[in-house]
């Protein structure tokens, strides 16, 4: 039994860990190697939040995904020992609260007010859209100076631009948006910057809202505002799910990006696999190899359990906050053989990147082909794309909800 932990017990050791924990210096993709370490010797044990709070660390695949499917562990955010990520982010859930900190029936209410713009039919008919975005944009790369920061000049225009376009959001508000949301995404934020970035967001949301009550177009915040008619909404539940569409829509797309970019040219050999390949079912494997691969989403899924559940041999009891830590559960030689391998050739569909069951991402279709059109576009058309610095100068994010990187400059 690993002394990192105390599994089978309900209380922490003197040895438990801190999360989140620290990569590897010069493993930039690979999980934290306590979180390996953990997965081995003790898959389900306790860990020191932030805020002093011990909730249960889950590591491995298949323990993950049946808490995540299990309707006795409960997302909804108000709970007390809920295991927020930081102090911003417990400001922002108290002021803020939208669908994915909630449970059934009013998850699911409120979820189907937003799905249908998020279907494989409707992201699909968006596919000529996003691929016009994409190859404009990397017109203008190739014709301005280089070397250029892939980050600012690409990754963060594509999904932004997308999001606007779906949301009906001013893309040229993108700089109020933008700056915002990188607040409510850094765990360091304090509760004041949280507070403040979340009110200027929904007062922002709200105001778009009042637009479309007005003015009704064929977008996402104008359906909301129809509820919002219809009194199925409320102006601020509506301002509170635009604000999380608007966020979530952007920010983690970017990193995926720019991230997976940096491990292409990290590992030439696949890089070459998917350049030479204009086979969609090709670039489509990659996107779903690359999503597991990097686990933007590093800190952990939140969650409280309502009644208690024994799993694993370990008990965990009503009450107690939950972390399933879907960058390790990745990284689970159990559900991928020789997982610190990245193989775009491989069949890695069923990774928890995006989560599981019930709170499963409802933005995922939009995600998939905005990568595949990114990734079967971009390296093609700048086929002798590469780093301009070095690996140890790049700035990675190791201190918000999304890992990535800060700049990627890159040259050709």
């Amino acid at each position: 039994m690993s002394t990192l932990s105390t599994p089978g017990t309900d209380a922490p050791s003197a040895e438990t860990p801190d999360y989140p924990m620290t990569r590897a210096a010069g493993c930039p993709f690979d999980p934290p190697p306590t979180l390996h370490t953990l997965q081995t010797e003790a898959p389900i044990s306790r860990v020191r939040l932030w805020d002093g709070s011990t909730p249960w660390l889950v590591t491995r695949y298949e323990d993950q995904r049946a808490l995540l499917g299990d309707p006795r562990i409960s997302a909804d955010s108000t709970l007390p020992h809920y295991p927020h990520a930081g102090a911003g982010q417990k400001e922002r859930r108290r002021q803020s609260r939208s669908f994915i900190a909630m449970d059934d029936p009013e998850h699911a209410r409120q979820r189907r007010m937003a799905t249908g713009a998020f279907s494989i039919k409707h992201v699909e008919a968006l596919r000529p859209a996003i691929q016009k975005i994409v190859d404009h944009l990397i017109d203008e790369l190739l014709a301005g100076p280089k070397p250029v920061d892939l980050v600012q000049a690409f990754a963060l225009p594509v999904p932004s631009l997308v999001i606007c376009e779906l949301l009906g959001v001013p893309y040229a508000d993108h700089d109020f948006f933008q700056a915002n949301s990188k607040v409510l995404i850094k765990r360091t934020s304090t509760p004041e910057q949280g507070r403040a970035a979340t009110e200027r967001l929904v007062d922002y949301l709200d105001r778009l809202i009042g637009d479309k009550l007005a003015h009704p177009a064929d977008d996402l915040l104008s359906t909301l505002a129809a509820r919002v008619r219809a009194g199925e909404l409320s102006r601020r539940e509506a301002a509170d799910m635009g604000l999380l569409l608007l966020v979530a829509g952007h920010e983690t797309t970017v990193n995926m990006i720019a991230l997976g970019t940096l491990a292409l040219l990290q590992h030439p050999d696949q890089l070459a696999r998917l350049r030479q390949s204009d086979d969609p079912k090709v670039i489509a494997s990659a996107v779903e190899e690359l999503l597991r691969y990097l686990n933007i989403v590093h800190s952990g899924r939140r969650r409280v359990a309502l009644e208690d559940i024994e799993i694993s041999g370990v008990t965990i009891r009503a009450g107690e906050g939950v972390v399933v830590a879907n960058d390790i559960g990745n990284r689970d030689p159990a559900a991928f053989p020789d997982p610190d391998r990245l193989d775009v050739a491989r069949n890695a569909r069923h990774h928890v990147a995006f989560g599981f069951g019930v709170h499963q991402c409802l933005g995922q279709p939009l995600a998939r082909v905005e990568l595949q059109v990114v990734y079967g576009t971009l390296y093609r058309r700048i086929p002798t794309l590469r780093l301009a610095t070095d690996l140890d100068q790049i700035p990675f994010k190791h201190d918000g909800l999304a890992y990535g990187v800060y700049e990627l400059p890159i040259t050709w």
